[in-house]
């Protein structure tokens, strides 16, 4: 405690020395998979596709899910593809999407690296007050 009665203020601790945790190229890498999930319809649209018979769905399934027209769904489509996290097959005239898990567990990874040594909060098991409208 300071002589007036108020604590001293803790010292400045600095980063520790070394390298980074993460890299700026990976930075930069992360960064451009996460913006890509930053829009609520691409996580719809990517759950949907995820929950589809053998983690598929055809672009024509997708549309009334979200409440949005064809081309503006094909365009976040393309984003999630040109992140990696979907894979397109043209069949006839139909574009089929599948979804790729091991990308988000490769993401997940690399997001545990970014902080080491923090703990996983016990309140994800629990369900969220907060709603989220699409």
């Amino acid at each position: 405690m300071a002589q007036n009665g108020e604590p001293q203020p803790a010292e400045c601790r600095s980063v520790p020395p070394g390298h980074p945790a993460v890299d700026a190229n990976t930075a930069v890498e992360v960064a451009s998979r996460m913006k890509a999930l930053s829009d609520p319809n691409r996580l719809v649209l990517l759950s949907l596709v995820a929950a589809g018979e053998n983690a598929e769905a055809c672009v024509c399934d997708l549309t009334e899910p979200v409440g949005l027209r064809q081309p503006t769904v094909s365009h976040h489509l393309k984003i999630l593809v040109d992140a990696g996290y979907l894979t397109r097959e043209k069949r006839g005239t139909w574009s089929y999407y599948s979804s790729g898990a091991r990308l988000l567990e490769e993401l997940s990874q690399t997001l545990s690296s970014l902080m080491p040594g923090t703990v996983v909060d016990d309140r994800a098991d629990q369900p969220s007050k907060e709603t989220v409208n699409v």
